[in-house]
């Protein structure tokens, strides 16, 4: 994984898998796992799978690696035992991934699957985060079951509160496998907790032995990050955003019946900066994009 980001100066994510599939009247999603479950369906494991794979198909005639993350987000152990679904959701989960992967002939080296986990409660508040001892020993669980799939990474994703984050580091270090935090940060280019990135990134990489890869920002429009506030050597740490279609706050979003979504090309515009005036790396799409939103960044990168 490191050397995937040292030898790439572009490197694509997936854009929205969750959204898409809600809304497009194909599939069902469970009430608490989310998407996870659907890999046991065959015609929604293949409705998802066409997701996936469009993504790589781009990635590959662009002649860009791609990172993927298996649909296990909400799958931690609390959610999973009570579900009635089988406990082995994540390394199943990931043998998807690597199923389809195989499938179009990529090899690991050109498309790297990472273990997905989340926060325990809800992403838009940080008040409801776990502590760091409450969230290691929490997250333990899913985190060495993604292991145990064999992840060529693991990250966690739309992290409200930093204290939880340090928690899940601490969980994730101990698996030797290379891992990402992201955050889920408001208009003023902050953690939703308050903390500064500059702040949020320094009390992981001083409260673990192996810090992780980089850190990344999704479930936020672009615009959020007010890159040229932020002091330049989180730059140093910041290697991917995987970002919103639309600038609307969180709670907005969350309430909107509609699809929204601002102009492709903004978006674009704003991801590519990010990449080419502030050397962020890995780029890809949340909320309200899909693969539009990718090809936009791979028609107009810089060569």
């Amino acid at each position: 994984m490191k050397q995937l980001l040292e030898d790439n100066p572009m490197v694509l994510m997936e854009a929205a898998i969750v959204e898409q599939l809600r809304r497009s009247g194909e599939v069902r999603l469970h009430e608490t796992l989310v998407n996870a479950p659907l890999i046991y369906d065959p015609a929604a494991r293949d409705v998802m799978g066409a997701l996936y794979l469009d993504y790589m198909r781009l990635a590959k005639d662009a002649g860009l690696p791609m990172l993927l993350c298996t649909p296990t987000w909400r799958a931690n152990q609390a959610r999973v035992q009570a579900s009635g679904v089988s406990e082995t959701v994540n390394p199943d989960a990931v043998s998807f991934l690597k199923e389809l992967r195989d499938s179009q002939g990529y090899g690991d080296d050109r498309v790297k699957i990472g273990g997905m986990i989340g926060c325990r409660n809800d992403c838009y508040q940080p008040d409801e985060g776990l502590s760091a001892e409450e969230a290691e020993q929490f997250h333990a669980w899913q985190i060495r079951q993604l292991t145990r799939g064999g992840v060529d990474f693991l990250i966690a994703e739309t992290l409200p509160n930093v204290q939880e984050a340090l928690g899940i580091a601490k969980a994730m270090e101990a698996t030797g496998v290379p891992y990402i935090i992201s955050f889920v940060i408001s208009r003023d280019g902050r953690v939703l907790d308050g903390s500064s990135l500059e702040v949020a990134i320094e009390v992981i990489d001083t409260g673990t032995d192996r810090p992780p890869l980089g850190y990344m920002v999704n479930c936020a429009h672009p615009s959020f990050l007010c890159p040229e506030q932020q002091p330049g050597h989180v730059f140093n740490r910041l290697i991917g955003y995987q970002a919103n279609a639309s600038s609307l706050d969180h709670c907005d979003l969350e309430n909107s019946e509609a699809l929204q979504a601002d102009d492709v090309v903004e978006w674009g515009q704003l991801m590519l900066t990010l990449n080419q005036s502030f050397g962020v790396k890995i780029l890809g799409g949340c909320c309200g994009t899909g693969i539009e939103h990718l090809q936009y960044l791979v028609t107009h990168r810089k060569r």
